[in-house]
């Protein structure tokens, strides 16, 4: 799984946790405020992580990071719970089939923002399958 085509397994794995993240979360937020519900699954994230961290011996002084690794980490936080407080605002008062996919553009905003800020350059073949993305999440946001 390490090689060049290991990262789609866990890319793919990825997409069925957060498949199932939405499932499980809209069937837990009701009846609670959906930012009490956020905390919780933030807090569940920590133990989990923490364990996982320890038990693989992974654990290193994150007072040894560079300012810089602090900064963008601190910022991707930032950014993580920001989505996570508008994703379960939405889940507690819209349906999880139109939501999730709504969230998923943000597949075309990392596609543009890493062009725009990492250098990356998509084939003409990747533009094309974003911009079908994209156009899957109108078509789903906006059904009548």
């Amino acid at each position: 799984m390490l090689t060049s085509t290991g990262w789609f397994y866990w890319a793919l794995l990825s997409a069925v946790f957060a498949a199932l993240t939405a499932i499980f979360a809209k069937m837990g937020i009701q009846g609670v405020d959906s930012d009490l519900a956020t905390l919780i699954r933030t807090a569940i994230i920590i133990v989990v992580l923490s364990a996982f961290v320890a038990y693989t011996g992974k654990w290193a002084n994150p007072l040894e990071l560079s300012p810089k690794t602090w900064l963008f980490l601190g910022l991707s936080g930032l950014a993580t719970g920001a989505s996570w407080v508008c994703y379960f605002r939405a889940l507690k008062i819209g349906e999880a089939s139109k939501v999730a996919p709504v969230d998923k553009f943000s597949l075309v905003l990392v596609a543009v923002f890493a062009f725009t800020f990492l250098g990356e350059r998509p084939s003409l073949r990747e533009w094309s399958g974003i911009a079908m993305v994209a156009g899957g999440v109108l078509l789903l946001a906006f059904k009548r």
